[in-house]
């Protein structure tokens, strides 16, 4: 089977590296699929899920893996994809009720309006937190709900 090396990684540090079969990334003009053999890319990311689709050891394909990126850059090559994220972690650790939480308080500070630059933050801290519980949905509705 044909793979793609596959690079997660943020400031925290390396998030996941492997082979896969396929990758979707949320580049800043719409997601993105990759597959082995793609033509070069450099573009940014915004705040979402990447998901891999894993290679096993057997050469079989494993179970989508969902990670979620606050946003970076995103680098592809025919054999190899990176993704450098500005905060990436693995959805399995992401907190359902704390980015609901993150979203009601933007959505407060937005109502506020008092300067540009709240207004700036405020709409970055909406976005990060509505991707965040997009890409939980997204996996329960994978998950068949469960």
């Amino acid at each position: 089977m044909n793979t793609i090396h596959v690079d997660i990684v943020s400031a925290e540090g390396d998030i996941f590296r492997g082979e896969a079969a396929m990758v979707f990334a949320p580049a800043q003009m719409g997601e993105v699929g990759i597959a082995p053999n793609h033509a070069p890319l450099l573009t940014g990311l915004k705040p979402g899920g990447v998901r891999v689709i894993p290679i096993t050891e057997g050469g079989d394909k494993g179970e989508e893996l969902f990670f979620y990126v606050s946003g970076g850059v995103l680098e592809i090559q025919p054999k190899k994809v990176t993704v450098l994220a500005d905060t990436a972690m693995r959805a399995k650790d992401l907190d359902g009720a704390a980015a609901e939480e993150a979203r009601a308080r933007a959505e407060e500070m937005l109502a506020e309006r008092t300067s540009a630059v709240e207004v700036a933050t405020a709409q970055a801290e909406l976005a990060a937190a509505a991707a965040q519980i997009h890409l939980l949905n997204k996996i329960k509705k994978a998950a068949g709900g469960k």
